[in-house]
């Protein structure tokens, strides 16, 4: 009854708590059962292990000093529960709350997002007070911002440096992305390669500073891919800009190319007048969603005959790019929704791009690099694989998908072309070829 009685007014207390406080209590109960969830996984996954006198290898060892977290809902005070691991080069890591964290990787992504928006370190205050509540100050003093500024500059840096023969980039993005710099007078302008592995998991490849997107800032880019043993891509997609292409084809010259079409749909739309432009855009969605080339191409002529005598610019605008329009239809159907357009860099800096007027950009171009570093790797962490992932490694093999749905085997005569619907029915089989 006591125990009855002492629970009913506990519950009572924490019914007049306020919504933030019942917030950050359930948060810090449910990191804690998750972080003793995962020690007794580990207990009972190795707790069976025995030394020379029978002693148990790994066993629990109390907890740890407590912790404070600095999240949006607050502080959490947590200690978490410890494992005594006596196995030779073995050591239990947490995996969800990693020794020394002391911020929630929440925090730890606004200050990128913040600082490429032109906020200096002393505005971080403010700025994560309002996004994140007021206990968000106590983790980002302006010391604080400009020790972690330093440290991402140095991953960065390693970073650019790493070995590439161990990979192979099937598919690849390029986009340059400009933003700008407080203490500079030109923009930098950010070179970025997004690439698909054969397992279909994108990574971030690379990411320079390129004088105007010219050819040779994207030559010295490649160039040094090359050098460090990058393979070529089998399809590489990116705008129109003409340094890339030129670079490409320098560097990497087996490599297909496949234009954005989102780039190719706003240049075409520019040309012609805005009363057009809705019917426009929809005829050439129609053009960029056709069940194959020869649809394709039907459309694209229907296109042609109706805005050609008024609007010969717009007309010449698509057509002059028709070989690199449709080469994604030479691969997976169920790819083609990847390899249209740039949306994997788009997309990850939509929030950069969408800076105020009033943001002067990064402090300095390292400094925006190493902060636009940051934000693509911790978005890469959220990125999920392709559509229909195994068929990247087919791809990587030299198969063929004509209008993607049949496919060429590699090694044999150019008219030996097996039919293959790609479903659902079939995937497991297609693994296994």
């Amino acid at each position: 009854m006591c125990n009855d009685t002492t629970f009913s007014k506990a519950l009572r207390d924490e019914i007049h708590l306020g919504l933030d406080e019942l917030a950050r209590r359930g948060a810090q109960r449910m990191l804690a059962a998750a972080l003793q969830a995962e020690v007794d996984e580990y207990i009972q996954r190795h707790g069976r292990e025995r030394d020379g006198n029978n002693h148990a290898l790994v066993v629990r060892n109390g907890r740890s000093r407590k912790r404070t977290i600095h999240c949006g809902d607050g502080e959490l005070k947590i200690q978490a529960p410890r494992v005594h691991d006596k196995r030779p080069s073995h050591k239990f890591t947490s995996s969800i709350l990693p020794p020394y964290m002391r911020k929630s990787p929440r925090l730890e992504e606004a200050v990128p997002i913040l600082y490429l928006r032109g906020l200096s370190t002393g505005d971080f205050g403010p700025a994560l007070s309002a996004l994140l509540g007021e206990e968000a100050l106590a983790g980002f003093s302006p010391t604080t911002v400009t020790r972690l500024l330093t440290v991402w500059q140095d991953e960065y840096k390693a970073w650019r440096k790493r070995a590439l023969a161990d990979k192979n980039y099937v598919y690849l993005w390029a986009d340059g992305v400009h933003f700008n710099v407080r203490l500079e007078e030109d923009r930098l302008a950010c070179l970025t390669l997004i690439g698909v592995l054969p397992d279909g998991t994108k990574e971030v490849v690379a990411l320079e500073d390129g004088y105007r997107e010219s050819t040779e800032s994207w030559k010295t880019l490649l160039r040094d891919l090359k050098r460090r043993g990058l393979p070529p891509p089998k399809l590489a997609i990116a705008d129109g800009a003409l340094g890339f292409w030129a670079a490409l084809r320098d560097i990497y010259p087996e490599a297909e190319e496949q234009r954005c079409w989102v780039h190719k749909i706003a240049n075409v739309l520019d040309k012609l007048p805005k009363r057009l432009q809705p019917r426009a855009k929809s005829h050439l969605h129609e053009i960029m969603r056709a069940e194959g080339r020869k649809a394709a191409l039907d459309e694209l002529a229907q296109f042609q005959e109706e805005y050609e005598a008024k609007y010969p610019k717009a007309v010449d605008c698509l057509t002059k790019d028709i070989d690199t329009l449709f080469t994604f239809m030479d691969y997976p159907a169920t790819h083609w929704l990847h390899l249209r357009t740039t949306n994997a860099i788009e997309s990850t800096f939509a929030t950069v791009k969408a800076r105020t007027r009033t943001t002067k950009g990064a402090g300095s171009r390292g400094a925006g690099l190493a902060m636009a570093f940051k934000l693509l790797t911790q978005a890469e962490r959220r990125w999920r694989r392709v559509n229909s992932p195994h068929l990247v490694a087919l791809v990587a093999a030299g198969v063929k998908f004509p209008d993607g749905e049949t496919r060429i085997l590699p090694n044999l005569p150019s008219d030996s072309v097996v039919n293959l619907q790609v479903d659902a029915t079939l995937e497991p089989a297609i693994h296994n070829i």
